[in-house]
């Protein structure tokens, strides 16, 4: 049995409005959980650190600048090996300053939402798992 499968880091972005409201992105049609609700972010590229590369992802998903220091981990989740044998590691974010106006620059929707509607949105896995750990912060 392999005991060194490999693993994608990938990060989150919760993107608080300071009135109950985190920011939801919908994955376009044709992409990996095209249709479902994410926090945005992406693939962490070879070389990058998560939070540098959630900077990155923000500013090319919704236009809007993040700084590192507006940038705190909320956890992390991991997910089951996928059929290529590569298992996702997610690094989640909470921000509650950015510049900008989100918009979804690659297609989809963006939207705020308070956590009973997080709730209710068809979510990939592992932003289910983030959900439930920004909702347990909350209270």
């Amino acid at each position: 049995m392999e005991n060194n499968p490999t693993w994608q880091p990938v990060v989150a972005l919760a993107l608080y409005d300071g009135a109950g409201r985190w920011l939801m992105h919908r994955r376009p049609l044709g992409k990996q959980h095209g249709g479902l609700w994410e926090f945005p972010g992406g693939k962490v590229e070879s070389g990058e650190i998560p939070a540098l590369a959630l900077v990155r992802e923000a500013a090319e998903e919704l236009d809007i600048v993040v700084r590192l220091d507006d940038l705190e981990p909320v956890g992390f989740a991991d997910g089951s090996l996928t059929e290529g044998g590569s298992a996702i590691v997610l690094f989640p974010y909470a921000c509650r300053q950015w510049q900008g106006e989100p918009v979804a620059m690659e297609g989809g929707a963006v939207a705020w939402c308070n956590a009973d509607e997080i709730a209710a949105l068809d979510k990939p896995p592992l932003d289910q798992v983030l959900a439930l750990q920004l909702a347990q912060k909350q209270q």
